[in-house]
């Protein structure tokens, strides 16, 4: 029992990872294309759009595993204490990762000019609080996540001038901009943090559905209805049009209708943007619950038993990959050496997939292995 409830768990995070290769792939050979937040849907063609949109479950259903995966954590340890200690340990690990290796894979520019704080920033984020609130009675850790996912959209007009000492923790918090370290070096806090810290929360939350006490059955029927309901919450907001994203209009055509129905703003999160991220993770959860014995969640499953090592390895591989086009074919479009169909995108993406999967399956039985590795554990 317990080992499908965790193939399912990995099953969902290998999607996701592999939607995000996707989306780092158009990051890195779709850069004459680049997309806004949210996405302007009169000026984004329908394939990109949907490639886009797709990748906007990565961050809230990692980081509602990360959560989830949290408990199941302390599941195994004798006290609060443990896990405390190691989502800490942990948290500050994944910081100085985004700040050593993630930032350098982005740019091989050293030392930096710009340093991007982006999602695993976030997720370390995330994890130093949690290993705080996790303290607190499951009751009110469910009614600040809640707080967090629902509220923060009620200081979408909260800013403060740089020269004010609330500059640089509301940059961190809520409002995604620029931190100037020095004249030459500038961060972007891409991730601002407060949405997450609920997310993460909730996945701490959801934790007791996967203990033994409860039944596949009733674990299954728990994230079924949680998931439809995050997805009515979407559904009956944005059908109201008011709260925490912009407007939705009738377009000339009915894709442009649809694209502008579901062009979500993800920097930070809105609340429109997470119901409908982690609705879908949900749901998914518990398909993946229900096939777990299919060969598609055992493929799945291996990519997300080590998303840690497939998330750098992909990176450097990308940025060699997009290096190598350029010497050898030269910049086909301004500076960089692009695609020209998303079409092309997809079949990297699947190409680099199947390259990749191998290396990753090693890793990931090898950490299964060696547990007396201890290091091996954060990757």
């Amino acid at each position: 029992m317990s080992s499908h409830r965790l193939l399912s768990i990995d099953a969902l995070r290998g999607l996701v990872i592999l939607l995000m290769l996707l989306d780092h792939v158009r990051e890195t050979f779709y850069m004459h294309m680049q997309v806004s937040d949210p996405m302007d849907v009169m000026q984004t063609d329908p394939a990109l759009f949907f490639s886009r949109s797709l990748a906007h479950l990565c961050a809230p259903v990692f980081i509602l595993l990360t959560g989830l995966a949290a408990f199941l954590y302390g599941e195994k340890q004798q006290s609060k204490s443990a896990v405390t200690t190691f989502l800490f340990k942990r948290g500050l690990f994944l910081i100085v990762l985004e700040l050593t290796l993630v930032g350098f894979a982005w740019t091989f520019q050293f030392p930096p000019t710009v340093i991007y704080l982006q999602v695993i920033w976030a997720i370390g984020l995330s994890m130093l609080a949690l290993s705080l609130l996790l303290w607190l009675p499951r009751s009110l850790l469910v009614l600040l996540a809640f707080v967090l996912i629902a509220g923060h959209n009620l200081l979408d007009g909260v800013h403060f001038a740089v020269d004010s000492w609330m500059h640089l923790p509301w940059a961190v918090l809520h409002d995604r901009g620029w931190i100037a370290l020095s004249d030459e070096v500038r961060m972007r806090t891409s991730y601002p943090l407060l949405p997450w810290i609920g997310v993460i929360a909730l996945g701490y939350s959801i934790g007791p559905w996967f203990c033994g006490a409860t039944s596949a059955s009733r674990r299954r029927a728990y994230l079924l209805a949680s998931g439809c309901c995050a997805l009515l919450v979407f559904m009956s907001l944005r059908l109201l049009n008011g709260y925490g994203e912009q407007p939705w209009t009738q377009g000339s055509t009915w894709v442009i209708t649809l694209m502008s129905f579901f062009n979500m703003t993800k920097y930070p999160p809105s609340l429109l943007f997470l119901a409908l991220t982690l609705g879908i993770g949900l749901l998914l959860l518990a398909c993946f619950e229900r096939r777990n014995n299919s060969i598609m969640v055992a493929v799945l499953a291996v990519f997300g038993a080590a998303p840690m090592f497939f998330y750098l390895l992909h990176l450097y591989v990308l940025k060699l990959l997009s290096l190598g086009a350029l010497a050898i074919f030269g910049a086909n479009q301004g500076e960089y050496f692009s695609f020209d169909s998303v079409l092309a995108l997809w079949l990297t993406a699947l190409f680099l997939a199947l390259a990749l999967f191998a290396p990753v399956q090693w890793f990931a039985r090898l950490k299964a292995r060696r547990r007396d590795i201890s290091w091996l554990k954060y990757l």
